[in-house]
């Protein structure tokens, strides 16, 4: 025992924190979450934060809901698990609950996160392309944007655009492209923003065609890009990329892990642009963090792409061990039960319009303010040291108004380890339960931190 207590008498416990440096906590006792309700997370010490991040944007139907748990305990009574080749009636009832909300014939495939999630999609594509592909097709490439998050496992990975965020794990998986998303605050001053949308459909085009279209078998994004810096795409963007897989038979992938079940004002980010792909991938929302859930969701025309005879080895050559869990999935199925009767989409729309009104109205002339921008409970302010260059805060400055919310009781964040020197939007996107008196005291936290910084205190 007393050889354990040496061993680690320089570190509070033993936990690996992520996108934490450990050095600064040797010889301290970080403080710990005991308990959260709603939007208020409480700490072992009494101290209470209002968390304006909904933990990693998942968290919509809030902290502490009882029904979840009374829920997921008569499920683990019921049926605690079950193989992912069987299916029982909640697994069975929340694929036909994403078909009925997404209003398409479709087919769910379960997993346990956003990345397993993604990377199912990336297997699907390749593999519907391999089996119904026209003769000299190699169709294996696929497409995603810079500053983009997909997720941590290889592919996923791979397919990120976060030059910090993939620092010490390249070399990655091949067969990923890059190419430039709209970024309508840092485009060409001479455009438009429907000019500027129609530029970086144009760069998607070129790439698919420079790659050789017989090799691209999908393009993956976001409806909106959310931890690249929080990037409303200019409203012809997505219209035009839909056209533009259609003409290459490029399949067409929407990352919903952070803009499904409301967190875009609408149950589906895609719905804001009126733009349907041909694979969706969900998780975050899908279970609002009260388990690990992930769904990789196709329409009937690639799933029926990989019909065939018992023996041909064309069915979807994948398993995950807690993929369709049972408990999971009667989770899912309460918590958009939720989003729904309480119409949190319509309030994140609402608390969101509010609190971006707010904040334009306290700091739109701001010497630090580049822009702010989002859509429903998403919010993303972009902070720069001048706004002629737009030249990128500071980390020092950024870091100093996030200690200032925090020691408000305010959790905000920021975009981090994403494009080197312009990890400079901070973040608010609470869950979707927030109350307009919550929303102002993280606006009012915020407006003073930066007024506070910017006179140097």
């Amino acid at each position: 025992m007393e050889n354990a207590q040496s061993m680690t008498a320089d570190y509070p416990d033993q936990l690996w924190r992520p996108l934490t440096q450990h050095a600064a906590l040797r010889g301290t006792t970080p403080p710990q979450m005991q308990s959260a309700k709603g939007c208020t997370l409480t700490m072992n010490n009494g101290a209470q934060l209002l968390d304006g991040l909904a933990g990693l944007w998942c968290v919509n139907i809030g902290y502490g809901r009882r029904e979840i748990a009374e829920i997921a305990a008569r499920q683990m009574e019921q049926l605690n698990y079950l193989a992912p080749v069987m299916a029982c009636e909640p697994t069975l009832a929340l694929a036909e609950k994403m078909q009925t909300m997404l209003g398409f014939k479709c087919h769910s495939y379960f997993s346990s996160s956003g990345s397993e999630a993604n990377e199912t999609a990336f297997k699907i594509a390749r593999q519907y392309h391999l089996q119904n592909g026209k003769q000299g097709d190699n169709r294996y490439k696929i497409i995603s944007r810079y500053r983009a998050y997909h997720g941590n496992t290889a592919g996923a990975m791979s397919a990120t655009g976060q030059a910090e965020r993939k620092s010490g794990s390249e070399p990655g998986a091949t067969g990923f492209v890059h190419v430039m998303p709209p970024y309508p605050y840092r485009s060409h001053p001479k455009l438009t923003q429907l000019e500027h949308g129609e530029e970086c459909a144009r760069l998607l085009e070129e790439a698919i065609i420079h790659e050789g279209a017989n090799t691209v078998a999908a393009v993956i994004m976001e409806p909106m890009m959310s931890g690249g810096g929080v990037i409303v795409p200019p409203d012809n963007y997505l219209p035009l990329v839909r056209q533009i897989c259609d003409r290459y038979g490029v399949l067409l992938i929407f990352d919903e892990v952070v803009s499904g079940f409301g967190r875009l004002g609408t149950m589906f980010g895609y719905e804001n642009w009126a733009t349907e792909a041909d694979i969706y991938t969900f998780a975050k929302g899908l279970s609002s963090g009260y388990f690990p859930m992930g769904a990789t969701v196709v329409k009937d025309h690639v799933f029926t792409g990989f019909d065939g005879a018992p023996d041909s080895m064309r069915h979807l050559r994948q398993v995950n061990t807690f993929g369709g869990h049972p408990v999971g999935a009667a989770i899912a199925l309460e918590a958009i039960s939720i989003v729904e009767r309480e119409n949190l989409a319509g309030n994140a729309r609402e608390q969101g319009d509010h609190v971006r009104e707010v904040l334009c109205s306290e700091l739109g002339q701001h010497p630090y303010v580049g822009e702010i921008r989002g859509l429903g409970m998403l919010t993303g302010i972009e902070l720069v040291e001048d706004r002629d260059s737009k030249e990128p805060l500071s980390d020092a400055k950024i870091m100093a108004v996030l200690a200032s919310c925090m020691g408000d009781g305010v959790i905000l964040g920021r975009t981090t380890n994403t494009v080197p020197g312009r990890c400079n939007v901070v973040l608010i996107a609470p869950p979707l339960v927030v109350t307009r008196e919550e929303i102002d005291r993280m606006a009012a936290a915020f407006t003073k931190a930066l007024k506070s910084v910017a006179r140097g205190g």
